[in-house]
């Protein structure tokens, strides 16, 4: 199985043999960033398929005709699909030899379920001591919700993201896409990586146990670190920054912007650009505290000076200072930006639509020619 597709020298994972027992998002995004980096990666899936390929619409459909949900290609780009029922023995040999081959195991069950069918890190780590194993949850492999299941919104909630997120006086509100999933995703995958450079080391492998909760708290970063400063929950300001003002969304006369110039000088290069040079010699506003203790007011004051302007004339004009500025792009706009355009943000293979992991490197390429695998596309155990 993992040998009729010769790996891509110019990769930085080739050769890495990857077999993800996962579905959904979080394990699946580790699994594609893993893949398009280079490694082979093998998704195993039942034999309904993992339930993305059904969340649609909307849907994409390939030149053959087959149709699955975008959704699901978000997270399964670059990798081989075998069908396997671990209730039937054949197809669970298969999988335990594929494991057995595997430098990496990716999964995404409920504590203790695979253990039902020797799949788990004990059990796989008793053939191969050296595989990295790496188990996501929502909330871990221990603790009092351990056997919980995980759900990104849920998540959201419970890990105080929500809490500080929406406008003031509002109610709580999520993010625009599944951030506890994806924070997940990309810290397993940076997680696995780390676990094989200390392989390289020791010769060993390990277990790596990932919960969305805490990858979602971490996330609260500076936001954690205001309320153990002063023990208060931070307050939803909607587009207003906590600890830097002015920082948020300004009128024009064509719509908004964000203006985000976050320190001193900045202030002052925004302020002689919307011709208040009274605002950046204003003894209240030359320090950022300042600034805090009159937010209000002085967002009102730089609101109403901006909405005198076309908005690409003040964002020009910002250009020229210097003043950290930008349009609240759709995604429309976003993927017609002659910025993104010219990083390859937006690739297509085969001839299916998706966003280009972020990674440039100066001496290695991304394996970025295989979309997402229809089900079963590379084997079928069941019969």
């Amino acid at each position: 199985m993992w040998l009729d597709q010769p790996p891509d020298p110019d990769t930085p994972l080739a050769g890495l043999r990857v077999l993800e027992l996962a579905r959904v998002l979080a394990g699946p995004f580790a699994g594609q960033i893993l893949a398009d980096l280079g490694a082979d990666v093998i998704k195993v899936e039942s034999p309904e398929g993992d339930g993305t390929r059904q969340w649609g619409p909307p849907w994409v459909t390939r030149e053959n005709g087959d149709r699955e949900a975008a959704y699901y290609h978000a997270c399964n780009r670059g990798k081989r699909s075998v069908v396997a029922d671990f209730a039937v023995a054949e197809d669970l040999a298969l999988v335990k030899s594929l494991c057995a081959e595997a430098d990496v195991v990716i999964e995404n069950f409920k504590p203790g379920t695979l253990a039902k069918f020797g799949l788990d890190y004990v059990s796989v780590s008793a053939e191969d001591p050296a595989v990295i194993y790496c188990s996501i949850t929502g909330f871990g492999q221990d603790g009092p919700r351990r056997d919980e299941p995980g759900y990104d919104f849920v998540v959201q909630a419970m890990s105080g993201l929500m809490s500080i997120t929406g406008e003031p006086g509002g109610a709580p509100m999520k993010s625009g896409v599944s951030i506890s999933d994806l924070a997940c995703g990309l810290w397993s995958a940076n997680a696995i990586q780390a676990a094989l450079l200390m392989r390289h080391r020791t010769g060993k492998g390990q277990w790596i146990d990932m919960a969305l909760l805490d990858c979602s708290v971490a996330l609260l970063a500076n936001q954690a670190m205001g309320y153990f400063a002063n023990g208060r929950n931070p307050p939803r300001m909607g587009n207003a920054h906590a600890q830097v003002v002015p920082y948020g969304v300004y009128p024009t006369a064509e719509g908004h912007v964000v203006l985000a110039p976050a320190n001193d000088r900045l202030f002052r290069a925004l302020a002689h650009l919307l011709e208040r040079p009274d605002l950046a010699a204003d003894t209240r506003l030359q320090d950022n505290a300042g600034r805090i203790e009159h937010r209000a007011w002085l967002d009102g004051e730089i609101a109403a000076e901006s909405r005198r302007w076309r908005q690409q004339d003040l964002l020009d004009a910002c250009a020229r200072a210097g003043v950290p500025a930008g349009p609240i792009h759709d995604l429309a706009a976003v993927f017609a930006d002659p910025q993104v355009i010219a990083r390859g943000m937006a690739i297509t293979p085969g001839g299916i639509p998706g966003v280009r992991s972020p990674f440039r490197f100066s001496d290695a390429e991304l394996s970025l020619d295989e979309p997402s695998p229809t089900h079963g596309q590379h084997g079928k155990a069941t019969r």
